[in-house]
């Protein structure tokens, strides 16, 4: 069943929104590579340095990017999230206006209101959504990165297998 806001869609959006739908798994080659990346970003939250998250997280994505064969994505890590009214921004995917820029991701690594370190999960989650947006458009080619119970499958599906935990049901 579709999110609500896909009654505003138009004709092309909605085509684009039931294809990300109907993906409901990518499967990551192999998980082994990316364990030290993984370590580190544990030990680098705890210590709440951007630069040394920014380190593992690039490695992370880097290999990933090299199992899936995608093109690169760069990524920042920036300290406190931003928020409004509707609550705090976790992390954002940019594609380039320029063909020739590679697309990024940010991410924030404090809560925006007690400046605490995001959890370890939370945060690897926040990393994997965003990755999630790179590979709607670089490896199932879409033209749009909608959020849809597939794209959230996706996640999740991505998100249990580079931990090591069993598929879901």
């Amino acid at each position: 069943m579709p999110f609500s806001y896909y009654s505003k869609l138009n004709k092309t959006q909605k085509a684009i929104y039931r294809a990300s739908d109907r993906a409901k798994v990518v499967s990551v080659p192999d998980r082994r590579p990316l364990q030290p990346y993984l370590m580190d970003l544990k030990v680098e939250l705890v210590h709440g340095n951007p630069l040394a998250v920014t380190g593992a997280v690039r490695g992370l994505l880097n290999e990933l990017v090299a199992q899936f064969e995608v093109p690169p994505v760069k990524v920042r890590v920036l300290a406190a999230r931003p928020h409004d009214d509707y609550g705090e921004l976790h992390g954002m995917y940019e594609r380039p206006l320029s063909g020739r820029a590679w697309p990024s991701i940010f991410l924030w690594m404090r809560t925006a209101k007690k400046q605490q370190v995001v959890a370890f999960k939370t945060f690897l989650r926040t990393v994997l959504h965003e990755f999630g947006h790179h590979l709607d458009y670089e490896l199932l080619g879409l033209a749009d990165s909608f959020h849809t119970e597939g794209f959230y499958q996706r996640e999740n599906a991505l998100f249990r297998q580079v931990m090591g935990y069993p598929a879901s049901k």
